[in-house]
């Protein structure tokens, strides 16, 4: 059986999955009355919303829409549909302002200029690795692709320090968006979803205190592929399984790939599979189109990514735990997941 057969979904089951196990860490565990969904116009988002109507009713969501000015225009008309579509409750919240008072754009273009001093303000910009990543064993590499007025694109090469300090005040976008999905959360005494997909989760793609901060994860341990198939299924519109996973972070429209993963995402969902099943890389070169040596080359970016990020899954570190409240979250859990497997059995 090929990789691709073996990562097909069941998708009724996984929504049936999901949408129990929802109901139950909202209503038992976290003990809220709802879910707050940042909605960004994307797959991933989407299906979150659409798993949260279906596990606690439309009337018990809401939908955030946090568009700034960099934003692609057609993530909040795709998004703003959706909510329609799926009957929730929803505001329109425009962070630039408090982009702009945090000094987002300011920072993120001074350290710009200190690499391209010629850089202006009204330049579209993007931050992106090196080509051909599984050509050869050499170290990932940022450059930054500026617009020119003329419509050309220069790429400049990051220094360490310049790079850093454009991806941290960039940081402000995710970690804006998340205060604002709490202060809904709050008011409303609902959860916050976060919607990253097991790609995503598994290789560090989001900001810890932004989009990585969350109470639940319904799609953490799906697969990029089987989040698509789960949106078909869920009625998704096509114009939104159609568009390409991108940051929509920068300036300059940006896939996740060029940004920070080595493949197109339906090729390293293949690579990730088989190597979390381990397989010889040697062994599914073929089926994935890729010589022994790329594949290899790409399970070592997985590993690397994995350690390089690892701090992003760690829990605030104490000197001494504090077994009071350990003891009681685990209470807690161990009764949600006693009644999970009375229900299945």
């Amino acid at each position: 059986m090929s990789l691709a057969n073996e990562l097909q979904l069941n998708e009724a089951a996984a929504t049936e999955q999901i949408v129990a196990t929802l109901r139950q860490q909202v209503g038992e565990l976290l003990n809220r009355r709802g879910l707050v969904v940042g909605m960004s116009g994307g797959i991933d988002s989407s299906v979150c919303a659409a798993l949260a109507v279906r596990a606690v009713g439309a009337t018990h969501v809401f939908g955030l829409l946090m568009p700034e000015r960099e934003s692609d225009h057609q993530s909040l008309d795709l998004a703003a549909r959706w909510a329609d579509s799926l009957g929730i409750a929803y505001a329109v919240e425009d962070i630039t302002p408090t982009l702009a008072a945090l000094g987002c754009y300011a920072r993120r273009n001074a350290a710009i200029r200190r690499a391209m001093p010629e850089f202006r303000d009204e330049w579209r910009c993007k931050v992106v690795l090196s080509g051909g990543r599984l050509d050869s064993d050499r170290l990932n590499v940022s450059s930054l692709a500026v617009e020119l007025p003329d419509g050309d694109v220069r790429h400049v090469r990051l220094p360490a320090a310049e790079y850093r300090e454009i991806v941290a005040a960039t940081n402000f976008k995710q970690r804006v968006r998340t205060m604002l999905e709490y202060f809904h959360a709050d008011r409303l005494h609902y959860a916050v979803v976060g919607t990253p997909n097991r790609l995503e989760y598994d290789q560090g793609f989001f900001v810890k205190g932004g989009d990585g901060l969350a109470d639940v994860k319904p799609i953490a341990h799906l697969y990029k592929s089987q989040v698509y198939a789960l949106a078909e299924f869920l009625g998704v519109p096509a114009a939104i399984r159609s568009r390409p996973p991108t940051t929509d972070t920068y300036s300059l429209p940006q896939t996740q790939e060029e940004f920070y993963f080595a493949l197109p995402a339906a090729t390293l969902d293949l690579v990730l599979f088989a190597h979390n099943l381990g397989r010889d890389p040697a062994a599914v070169a073929a089926e994935l189109g890729r010589t022994p040596d790329e594949a290899a080359r790409a399970v070592r970016d997985i590993d690397q990514k994995r350690a390089t990020t690892r701090y992003l899954h760690l829990p605030p570190l104490l000197v001494e735990p504090v077994p009071e409240v350990s003891a009681q979250i685990e209470r807690r859990r161990r009764r949600t997941g006693a009644a999970r497997w009375q229900e299945t059995t």
